[in-house]
C-alpha cells in the first residue's frame, strides 16, 4: 500500500488581499506558489473573528492560527472565554481573582492591575481592564493602580496617548483607580531573557524610577515629539505612591502568557537572578 505524503506548510504572513501598489505578494514573481493554485485544488479559510474563536471583526493572529489548525476545530480564544465570563458573571467566582481582591482588602493595601492597554486583542484587552476596576471598586478596595504597557505593534505606533485617555475617562466614570506608571511593551514585555529591559520595568513598579509626569499623557506625547513611539516608550512614573510593595495584590491582566511570563518571575520568584 502506498502512502502519501501530505506537507502542511504555514507560510507567515502570506495572504491573498486586494491587488494594490502595495501588495508585495501580487507584485512578487512567485512561479512555484502559482503553479500550486493553477494546477490543484484550493480554497480560502477565514482566520479572524468566530472562525478562529475570536469574537466578530477581532483579526487573529499566529497563535491563534496555529491553535485551529493544530485543533482542527474551532477553539475558542482567551479573549473570547474572559470576555464571555465577565458578561455572564462567571469572572466573579474565579478564586484567583476573588484571592487577589482579598487579599487587598485583609491587608489594607493596593491591588495593581499592569498589562497591554490596547484593544489589539492579542495579547490583552483594554475593556477587561475596565471591568476589573470596576469590580475591584464593588469589592470595597480603595487603593487601584494601574500599570499601563503601551502596545504600538498589535495597534497604531501612536495610539497609546488615546488609549491613556480613554481609560482616564473611563475610571472617571467608576470613580476608581490612578495610573502609576507607563511604559513600554519593549521593556515590561520582554520575552529573550534581555533582562536590561526587565529591570527598567521592575525599578518603575517597585522603585518608581522612571520621568516623572504628573499627567502620563503629557509624559506619552513628550515621547512622540522625541520620536519615541508608544512600543519604546521608558518608563513614566504619574503617581509615586503607586509602586509595589509588601502584601498588596498584583493583576497581570494580559491573558497571553509568553509576554508576561519574565516580568512575573522577577517580581515573583524567590531564586530569580536575572538581575539585583
Amino acid at each position: 500500500m502506498n502512502k502519501k505524503t501530505i506537507v502542511l506548510m504555514i507560510l507567515d504572513g502570506w495572504g491573498k488581499g486586494r491587488d494594490y501598489i502595495g501588495n508585495a505578494i501580487m507584485r512578487a514573481n512567485i512561479p512555484n506558489f502559482s503553479v500550486l493554485i493553477n494546477k490543484y485544488p484550493n480554497t480560502l479559510v477565514k482566520t479572524s473573528g468566530y472562525d478562529v474563536g475570536l469574537p466578530d471583526g477581532q483579526m487573529g493572529n499566529s497563535e491563534v492560527g496555529h491553535l485551529n489548525i493544530g485543533a482542527g476545530r474551532v477553539v475558542y480564544q482567551e479573549y473570547t472565554r474572559i470576555t464571555k465570563s465577565m458578561e455572564t458573571g462567571e469572572a466573579r467566582d474565579n478564586p484567583i481573582l476573588n484571592r487577589a481582591f482579598n487579599n487587598a482588602l485583609k491587608n489594607n493595601s493596593k491591588l495593581h492591575l499592569m498589562g497591554l492597554v490596547s484593544d489589539g486583542g492579542v495579547h490583552s484587552h483594554n475593556t477587561h481592564l475596565y471591568y476589573l476596576i470596576r469590580y475591584a471598586k464593588e469589592k470595597g478596595i480603595k487603593d487601584i493602580y494601574v500599570h499601563c504597557f503601551m502596545d504600538g505593534r498589535d495597534v497604531p505606533p501612536t495610539s497609546g496617548a488615546g488609549y491613556v485617555k480613554d481609560l482616564q475617562n473611563e475610571m472617571d466614570l467608576i470613580g476608581a483607580g490612578r495610573i502609576a506608571t507607563v511604559m513600554g511593551r519593549y521593556y515590561a514585555m520582554d520575552r529573550d531573557n534581555r533582562w536590561e529591559r526587565t529591570q527598567l520595568a521592575y525599578d518603575a513598579l517597585t522603585k518608581a524610577e522612571g520621568n516623572f509626569y504628573g499627567s502620563p499623557v503629557e509624559g506619552i506625547e513628550k515621547s512622540y515629539l522625541e520620536g519615541i513611539k508608544d512600543e519604546f516608550i521608558k518608563p513614566i512614573i504619574s503617581d509615586r505612591n503607586g509602586m509595589i510593595e509588601e502584601d498588596d495584590s498584583i493583576i497581570f491582566f494580559n491573558f497571553r502568557p509568553d509576554r508576561a511570563r519574565q516580568l512575573t518571575r522577577a517580581l515573583t520568584d524567590d531564586d530569580f537572578n536575572g538581575f539585583e
